[in-house]
């Protein structure tokens, strides 16, 4: 395959300041409601980026559950290694990519714990499968044998908590919240000439900012 030449042309329009809301909270919604309007699969999926003392940087897919007072709220085990990482260094960037938009918005912040009772309160709502399977992936991120070891594990659960009963959030899962002080929304343009609005947080208020692309 010649990667060299495997690219995309972006056609779908560009960005203005007067065009984005002063609140980037709002034009982060606004984006995201347009996203799943269009029927983008995991309209909500983002890739996070976190690194321990190391310096080492880990990325992944996780899914956005939330835009609540100023924080972006995503829920996870507290054993995975993105959580060793934000023990050890609170800082983590977010990237949200809709190729079909040609949009991304990309943010960095500060991460912090949710209170216990808002873990336990989306854990409740959780689909029953996804409420058996973070107990089941209580060891994330370790080696295992093999994926009967997980297949047991789950096979025993489905019998301790059946289809019906309550399934209680186990103590090594909750969320997280980031608070932003960077969210940048990025534009594809024709000749990679693309636009890039900054919100940066300043000591009082947010301050927009174009960036050369």
């Amino acid at each position: 395959m010649n990667l060299a030449n495997l690219r995309e042309d972006y056609t779908k329009g560009g960005i203005s300041r007067s065009s984005i809301k002063s609140d980037p909270f709002a034009q982060f919604e606004e984006w995201l409601e347009v996203a799943h309007e269009q029927n983008i699969p995991d309209a909500n999926a983002m890739t996070v980026a976190t690194a321990g003392k190391d310096g080492v940087v880990t990325s992944r897919t996780l899914l956005l559950k939330g835009i609540v007072a100023g924080n972006l709220q995503f829920f996870t085990n507290y054993r995975s290694k993105k959580a060793q990482d934000l023990a050890e260094n609170p800082n983590a960037s977010i990237t949200i990519l809709w190729k079909e938009l040609e949009r991304q918005i990309c943010v960095r912040g500060k991460v912090e714990k949710t209170s216990r009772q808002t873990s336990e309160d989306y854990f409740k709502v959780r689909p029953y499968d996804s409420q058996i399977g973070a107990w089941v992936s209580e060891r994330q991120s370790e080696p295992i044998e093999n994926r009967t070891t997980i297949a047991s594990r789950q096979k025993q659960l489905e019998e301790e908590f059946p289809q019906g009963s309550e399934v209680p959030c186990p103590d090594f899962w909750g969320g997280y919240n980031l608070m932003p002080n960077y969210i940048e929304f990025w534009q594809g343009r024709q000749g990679r000439l693309h636009d890039r609005l900054c919100f940066f947080r300043s000591a009082k208020d947010w301050v927009l900012e174009r960036l050369s692309p």
